[in-house]
């Protein structure tokens, strides 16, 4: 599988991606991946330091004849989201993903790729281990933590970075440059609530939300995917107020910036409503199946009758408000920006729902271009839970990045663009969250732009790399580090 993967073009770039991705490097855990990419550098015989926080600098000199361009300080992501399909037996710490080719695309064995941001740091260590590339001197910044909070790039002090121009080769379409992007905070809303015992004439039964596509919470909130939170909420919701299901679990979603795949609940129903209960169920589910036909064709909901047996469940009245305010907080697009045709200006992605032993708790990612608008619906957010007797915080809060239509770095790149692939390259900003609105604040002189090859699915089992995007990809890096311009008069 990786031998197959390690004969693409360019071998340089899909090699270093095979050594990339046989180290485990979930967020937070980078420990191997940080030591990995240490031991890459000095044994290059490459100046190699770590920070604080363990962000990896590594910097190469400029090929002969390019020793008075500026710096480029390259910057790419160490860390992977981890996802998996249910039925997909894999440990993200012990062991590196299975990859193989289909078609024009890699792909992952159940699991995410970890392209997101792998083909960035891929083609950077490639850059360093070159003999024959020709290149100004180059500073590759690997930070630690993207996925998860940002902290690597949080962390990094003004005073360490060299570079003049920073390329930051995150992003999903290689048709595009992208000069801006959301900032966000997590909303966490948590509470407490009392338990009954159920009574003898109920039964349990298990319902799971399942098959759907799950994907990135900001690059693909705009579209129409099913979020496994708010379909469980509504079945449950339909299930109580007619045939007064008790519920006692409920386990939706995994990471906050990943749109939420699956979702189960553990509920009892009296028996004597079991049956008009699975016709009503019925019913709802073909409703929500035609709702997103299109964006969800592999929705499914199951109920499981053989459940082990349990002997509390929610008070009735903490159910009735978990539930209608569930409903109630907003999930998806909330505004789209007026001044960037198309763009997502600001959105909430409902991640998490754990309920379990008297405790709830619900995790959110609120993003948004426009800093006020990201807090103005984290208030709403905020107003919504707290009418339903939870608990409110606010976390991890990291700054958008403002376009700046007359980089200079910018106009070198569309130009380069259209005289390599015939077209004009399509200037954007995303509703993701790059690291370059954080960078800039301690390092507000650095020239700034993102690129990447084209990745889908990212943040989901569904995750690939196009084969020839990574080779158009691969191109343009070069052919922009040829004509790097001469460093500034000082």
């Amino acid at each position: 599988m990786s031998d197959e993967v390690r004969a693409l073009e360019p071998a340089a770039v899909w090699n270093k991606f095979a050594d990339l991705n046989a180290v485990p490097r979930p967020s937070k855990k980078e420990e191997r991946v940080i030591r990995f990419m240490v031991d890459f550098g000095n044994a290059l015989g490459l100046e190699t330091m770590t920070d604080h926080v363990g962000n990896v600098i590594i910097r190469k000199p400029a090929t002969p004849g390019m020793e008075e361009r500026k710096m480029v300080t390259l910057q790419s992501h160490l860390d992977m989201v981890h996802q998996k399909n249910n039925d997909t037996i894999f440990d993200f710490e012990t062991q590196g993903i299975e990859m193989f080719v289909e078609g024009d695309w890699v792909k992952a064995k159940g699991t995410t790729l970890g392209a997101d941001n792998g083909m960035g740091v891929a083609t950077i260590m490639a850059l360093l281990e070159s003999t024959d590339i020709p290149h100004p001197a180059l500073e590759a910044l690997f930070t630690i933590d993207e996925e998860t909070g940002m902290t690597g790039a949080i962390g990094l002090q003004g005073g360490v970075l060299q570079g003049e121009i920073l390329l930051n080769l995150d992003t999903e379409e290689d048709d595009e440059i992208d000069i801006g992007c959301a900032g966000g905070i997590d909303v966490t809303a948590v509470r407490q609530y009392k338990e009954e015992a159920v009574g003898n004439d109920f039964k349990v039964l298990e319902l799971t939300v399942k098959g759907l596509q799950g994907g990135h919470s900001g690059m693909q909130i705009h579209e129409g995917l099913g979020n496994a939170n708010k379909i469980m909420n509504r079945l449950l919701y339909q299930a109580s107020e007619k045939f007064g299901i008790r519920i006692a679990e409920i386990e939706g979603g995994s990471l906050r910036n990943a749109i939420p795949r699956e979702s189960v609940a553990i509920f009892a129903i009296q028996n004597d409503c079991i049956s008009d209960f699975k016709n009503d169920l019925a019913r709802l589910i073909s409703i929500i199946q035609k709702e997103l036909s299109v964006t969800e064709p592999e929705l499914r909901v199951v109920l499981k009758e053989e459940v082990e047996s349990i002997t509390k469940v929610m008070q009735k009245e903490a159910q009735h408000q978990v539930l209608r305010t569930i409903y109630a907080a907003h999930n998806g697009v909330y505004t789209m920006s007026a001044s960037i045709s198309d763009l997502v200006e600001t959105s909430n992605n409902i991640a998490r729902v754990a309920l379990k032993n008297g405790n709830i708790k619900i995790s959110c990612l609120t993003r948004s271009s426009v800093n006020s608008a990201k807090m103005d619906l984290s208030k709403s957010l905020k107003s919504t839970f707290e009418l339903g007797g939870f608990e409110v915080s606010f976390d991890g809060e990291y700054p958008g990045w403002n376009p700046n239509p007359d980089s200079a770095i910018l106009k070198a790149l569309e130009s380069k663009y259209e005289a390599l692939f015939g077209q004009k390259a399509r200037v954007v900003a995303c509703h993701a969250g790059l690291e370059c609105g954080i960078l800039g604040q301690n390092y507000p002189d650095l020239d700034m732009i993102s690129f990447g090859p084209t990745i889908k699915g990212a943040h989901s089992p569904d995750e690939r790399v196009q084969i020839s995007s990574v080779q158009k990809f691969w191109k343009f890096v070069l052919e922009i580090l040829k004509d790097i311009p001469e460093k500034r008069d000082t």
